[in-house]
């Protein structure tokens, strides 16, 4: 029976031979591109002109700090257990459930927040963590 490849293993494949600080460059710009990209959709469309968080300084600095912990994070897994990107993924991925809550949180206590704004701060978490999954792990 042959294993099919997914997306995410395809998009790996070119950087998975690198250091982990290279596939975590990769996956920084990845993320800001992406990240950048929305933002930019977002003042042009006006979503929530005056939320602060959907402006490239707190974008750049959080999509950064984010992607910086996520390389971080891999780097413990996989020193410690015996399929560090299975476990990075799964954690991944409940991680990015949960950085909704701030998001939801944000459209419920700040006056300027709009549903597409915070939809929007949530497509940024998603892309983010995509840009993650997809390059940080070397696939092992």
């Amino acid at each position: 029976m042959s294993q099919r490849t997914t997306t995410i293993e395809r998009l790996r494949q070119p950087v998975a031979g690198y250091g982990l600080p290279v596939r975590t460059v990769v996956a920084l710009v990845a993320a800001l591109l992406g990240n950048l990209a929305i933002v930019n959709l977002a003042i042009s469309a006006a979503l929530a002109p005056d939320l602060m968080a959907l402006s490239y300084p707190p974008v750049v600095f959080l999509t950064t700090v984010g992607v910086v912990g996520a390389a971080v994070v891999y780097w413990l897994l996989s020193t410690r257990v015996d399929s560090p990107t299975r476990t990075f993924t799964r954690l991944a991925m409940g991680v990015l459930v949960l950085s909704f809550v701030p998001d939801i949180g944000i459209l419920v206590v700040d006056e300027t927040a709009t549903a597409a704004g915070v939809g929007a701060l949530v497509v940024m978490h998603v892309t983010a963590a995509v840009a993650c999954i997809a390059f940080i792990p070397s696939g092992d």
